[in-house]
C-alpha cells in the first residue's frame, strides 16, 4: 500500500503541463494612430484621468457619487461578480480531498444495514459509522484547467463591473448635461416668446391707432402663441429628464439640484486620446471579452482530459458491528486505502462532440474578442471625428444667431420708422428661435462627445479601484 501510495504521489509530482492548449492572446491589428486624432498617438491619454477631473460640476460629481454608492446595476454587477468569486472557489476545492462521513442504525430480520441478508429469521440490530476520504489526482490537469476557466469567469466579471462603472458614470453626466441644455432651451423660448410679446404689442397700438392692419396683430398672435406652445413640452421633458436622472441615482422619482447652466461647463481644450494598442488594457470590455476567450480555452484541457482515466485514492475509517452491544468493542473497527482509475471507453461519440463543441466555443469567443476591439477602435474615431465638427458647426451658428438678432433690431427699428413692413420683422423673428435652439443643442453635443470619448476610451478605469475610499 506504502508503493501505491508512493506511485500516485510522484506521478503527481512528476506530471507535466495540463493537458491541453496554452493560452495565446490573439494578435489584434491596432493601427497607429486614431483617425481625426488631433496629436500624434502618445502615451497620454483622457482615458487614464479620473473622472472628478474630467467632470469639475460639483452638483455633478456628487450626482455621480451617490450612483456609484446606490445604482441598482452596479449592484446587480457587484452581486454578480460575488458569485463568479464562489464558483471559482467550488472549482479550486477539487485540489483538496473531499472527506464525507457516513452512519446507520438499523434492525430487522433477514437483513443487515437495511439490506437483505439472511440470519436464520432472527431479529437483529446493526450499527455503521465510517470516515471516508476521496481524492482525485490531478494527473493530466483536468482540475487546473476547471480553475483556470472558473478564475478567468471570475475576472470576466469583475470587468464587467469596471464596465457597468464606467457606463454608469458616463450616463449621468450625459443626462445631466441633456438636463441644462433642456434648462437653456427653455430659457430660449421664454425670451423668444418675450420677444414675440413686445412684437404683439407694438402691432397692436398701431393697428388701434389706425396705422397698422389687422393681419399684422393676427400674424404676430400666431407666431407668439408657436414659440409659447414650445415652453409646456420642454418642462415636460425636464420632468422626465430629472426621473431618468433620478432612477440613476437609485431615488424616486422628483427633481434635480443643479446651480449652474450648460455653457458654464468646462470643455477640455485638448484631448489626447493615446494609443490604439492602450485600448486593450484599459477598456473593460476588451479585458472581459479576453478573460471569456482565456475560459474557453481552457475548457478544451477540460473536454481533452475527459478521454483519459482519473486516477484518485481513497480510503476509509470506521467502525460496523451487526450487534449493538458490540459496537464500542475494539473488533468492530475497520479501515481500507485504495488506489482507483476510471475512464471511458464507449460513449457514443458524446466526449469527441464535447471537445469539438468547445473548439466552437473558443472560436466564438476569440471572434468576439477581436470584434469588440475593431468596434472600440471605431468608437473612439467617431468621438474624435464628431467633436472636430462639432467645433466647425458651433462657431458657424455663433454667427449665425448674431447675424439674426442683428437683423431683428434693425427691421424692428425700420418698421416703427415706416420704412419696412410687418412681414420683414416677423421673418426675422421666426429664424431666431430656431437658430438659437440649434445652437444649444451644438454647445449639448461638445459635451456629450467628450463623455462618448471618455468612455470609448474606458475613462478612468484605475482609479474606479479608489472610488469608495477617497472620494
Amino acid at each position: 500500500m506504502k508503493k501505491l501510495i508512493g506511485i500516485i504521489l510522484v506521478a503527481s509530482l512528476i506530471a507535466g503541463c495540463a493537458i491541453g492548449p496554452d493560452y495565446l492572446r490573439p494578435r489584434i491589428k491596432a493601427p497607429a494612430n486614431f483617425r481625426n486624432a488631433l496629436t500624434p498617438a502618445e502615451s497620454i491619454s483622457l482615458g487614464d484621468l479620473p473622472w472628478w477631473n474630467i467632470f469639475r460640476d460639483e452638483k455633478l460629481q456628487n450626482l455621480i457619487k451617490e450612483s456609484l454608492a446606490n445604482n441598482y446595476d452596479l449592484l446587480i454587477a457587484i452581486s454578480r461578480v460575488e458569485q463568479s468569486r464562489q464558483v471559482a472557489m467550488q472549482a479550486r476545492a477539487q485540489f483538496f480531498p473531499q472527506i464525507n462521513y457516513d452512519g446507520a442504525v438499523a434492525t430487522g430480520k433477514n437483513s443487515l444495514f437495511g439490506s437483505p441478508s439472511p440470519n436464520g429469521g432472527k431479529n437483529q440490530d446493526s450499527v455503521l459509522l465510517d470516515i471516508s476520504l476521496l481524492w482525485e489526482i490531478d494527473f493530466w490537469g483536468r482540475i487546473r484547467r476547471l480553475n483556470e476557466a472558473a478564475r478567468a469567469q471570475f475576472l470576466a466579471s469583475e470587468e464587467a463591473r469596471r464596465g457597468v462603472v464606467i457606463s454608469l458614470v458616463s450616463s449621468v453626466a450625459q443626462a445631466y448635461f441633456e438636463l441644462l441644455e433642456l434648462d437653456l432651451q427653455l430659457e430660449i423660448a421664454k425670451r423668444n416668446t418675450k420677444t414675440f410679446e413686445d412684437t404683439l404689442k407694438i402691432f397692436s397700438q398701431r393697428y388701434e391707432g389706425g396705422a397698422g392692419s389687422k393681419l399684422e396683430t393676427t400674424s404676430a398672435e400666431g407666431l407668439l402663441r408657436s414659440v409659447a406652445a414650445n415652453i409646456p413640452e420642454v418642462e415636460r421633458q425636464i420632468a422626465l429628464k430629472e426621473n431618468q436622472i433620478n432612477i440613476l441615482l437609485g431615488r424616486n422619482p422628483g427633481p434635480v439640484e443643479r446651480t449652474s447652466t450648460l455653457l458654464q461647463q468646462d470643455v477640455p481644450p485638448e484631448i489626447p486620446a493615446g494609443l490604439p494598442s492602450a485600448l486593450l488594457e484599459r477598456r473593460p470590455d476588451l479585458r472581459q471579452a479576453e478573460q471569456e476567450l482565456r475560459s474557453a480555452n481552457a475548457q478544451i484541457g477540460v473536454a481533452m482530459a475527459n478521454f483519459l482515466p482519473k486516477i484518485g485514492l481513497t480510503t476509509l475509517l470506521g467502525q460496523a458491528s451487526p450487534e449493538l452491544s458490540a459496537f464500542t468493542g475494539g473488533a468492530t473497527s475497520m479501515w481500507a486505502v485504495a488506489g482507483t482509475m476510471s475512464g471511458p471507453i464507449f460513449h457514443g461519440g458524446a466526449l469527441v462532440a464535447q471537445y469539438r463543441q468547445s473548439k466552437a466555443v473558443r472560436e466564438e469567443a476569440k471572434l468576439r474578442y477581436e470584434q469588440t476591439a475593431l468596434n472600440a477602435f471605431q468608437e473612439v474615431s467617431n468621438a474624435l471625428v464628431s467633436r472636430e465638427k462639432f467645433e466647425l458647426a458651433r462657431a458657424q451658428q455663433i454667427m449665425a444667431v448674431a447675424a439674426y438678432n442683428g437683423a431683428v433690431d434693425v427691421s424692428t427699428k425700420r418698421y416703427v420708422a415706416g420704412k419696412a413692413s410687418y412681414y420683414e420683422v416677423l421673418q426675422n423673428q421666426q429664424q431666431v428661435f430656431p437658430a438659437e435652439t440649434a445652437l444649444a443643442q451644438t454647445e449639448l453635443n461638445r459635451l456629450l462627445v467628450v463623455v462618448q470619448l471618455y468612455r470609448a476610451l474606458g475613462g478612468g478605469w484605475r482609479e474606479n479601484e479608489l472610488i469608495a475610499e477617497n472620494r
